[in-house]
């Protein structure tokens, strides 16, 4: 279970900053996918960011007792000197997977399918291959809830049926968040909905339930 309290979070500038999300409220029940819908700047990514700890709220709590991936899309977070190896390995070591070291390195470097570039500085990458790498090492740990920002529209046609495949292989033993432009892969993945409108983010039990409103929005 995910439970947000009375959350709040704005991006300060020298001017100040209106509200990304103003008194957000929801429970995500245990082993429910979600599907994370909203217009560009509604505050997705920074919801998921949030839920992944890796940004902190001005306001309100976000309590959970599972174990959350950090969002699968994000092409940030690795060190630009270091290469896709030692990025892996430095992450696998944080996370207590020393003792599957080899089986994780295997994994990662199988499914990011960037060849040599595995072992070039990943400052050298484009955005397309950090993604894969991201992608590939989030999926080589077993977490209750995975994170999804955009990554199954990385890479060329194989490789996203790819990613849609990995996720559908993760459903039942754990569950999604996800944001996606594309609505097919959330109605295939995703059972519930958080419509995100001015700030507010709106639960819904039937994923299909948000999407209609959501087009209402924009005159769809």
């Amino acid at each position: 279970m995910i439970e947000v309290r009375n959350l709040y979070k704005r991006y300060h500038g020298p001017f100040g900053g209106d509200w990304v999300l103003k008194d957000v409220n929801f429970v995500i029940p245990q082993g429910v996918s979600v599907g994370l819908i909203g217009r560009n700047g509604a505050g997705k990514s920074t919801l998921l960011k949030l839920l992944a700890r890796m940004d902190m709220p001005d306001k309100g709590d976000i309590i959970t007792r599972s174990k959350i991936s950090w969002p699968i899309g994000l092409k940030g977070g690795f060190q630009g000197s270091m290469t896709g190896r030692q990025n892996v390995k430095f992450v696998a070591r944080i996370h207590g997977g020393e003792d599957r070291m080899r089986h994780i390195m295997e994994y990662v470097q199988e499914f990011a399918e960037i060849g040599k570039a595995f072992d070039q500085p990943v400052r050298t990458y484009s955005s397309g291959m950090r993604s894969r790498l991201a992608f590939g090492l989030s999926l080589a740990f077993d977490f209750d809830v995975y994170i999804s920002d955009e990554a199954t529209a990385v890479g060329d046609t194989a490789f996203k049926n790819k990613a849609k495949k990995a996720f559908r292989d993760r459903v039942g033993r754990s569950s999604l968040i996800m944001v996606s432009h594309s609505v097919g892969i959330l109605q295939d993945l995703c059972q519930a909905g958080i419509w995100l409108h001015k700030g507010q983010a709106i639960w819904y039990d039937k994923l299909g339930d948000a999407i209609k409103d959501y087009n209402k929005s924009i005159g769809k």
